[in-house]
């Protein structure tokens, strides 16, 4: 074989192996940035439904505890502040962290009422909110495990340096406090 061609299939690999990785690692980015865009569009889904299940609540109550209607507008007012537009998920976080106080109080408030903790209504209502919890912190943990794995492949060496050029930022973790955490409605009435 000519040297010359020798020369050439060196460069050609010493050149290709390092596009290739290149070109992999930014498919990786974009697939993980995909991926959290998609699981963020689950949790997004499974909030609005409890968005759409609390005012629903919230009336059932009403009829019951008419006078504990500071509770209730703090609900109501915790909800919609939730519901709206938030630029990043620690933000959206905070919201949800006080909603989930407020549906804690509201809890506390029903075991006041022996016949509303029996009316099939308030039951019906209090499970769905209850599983749709459940899907919830199930669509954060799939949502912060892709934020996990995009935040630790852009700060390992040398993806960190794909990164950087084509500018991968770092994504936010949803995060709820821990008294928040602890409020998933209990179906024990």
């Amino acid at each position: 074989m000519e040297p010359w061609i020798v020369i050439l299939i060196i460069v050609g690999v010493v050149l290709l192996v390092p596009l290739i990785w290149v070109i992999a690692t930014y498919n990786r980015f974009v697939r993980l940035r995909q991926h959290i865009h998609e699981s963020w569009s689950d949790i997004d889904v499974e909030l609005k439904r409890r968005y759409n299940l609390i005012p629903n609540l919230v009336q059932t109550v009403k009829g019951y505890a008419a006078h504990e209607r500071e509770t209730l507008e703090m609900i109501v007012e915790a909800r919609n502040k939730a519901a709206s537009p938030h630029t990043n998920a620690s933000d959206h976080a905070l919201d949800e962290s006080t909603l989930m106080i407020g549906l804690k109080k509201l809890f506390a408030l029903v075991e006041a009422y022996p016949d509303l903790k029996a009316d099939t209504h308030f039951l019906a209502l209090q499970k769905e909110l209850s599983l749709t919890e459940d899907r919830i912190a199930a669509s954060r943990r799939f949502y912060n495990a892709n934020v996990r794995e995009m935040n630790q492949l852009r700060g390992m060496f040398p993806t960190s340096i794909i990164a950087g050029i084509f500018n991968f930022s770092e994504a936010s973790f949803f995060e709820l406090s821990s008294d928040a955490e602890r409020v998933v409605p209990s179906l024990d009435l």
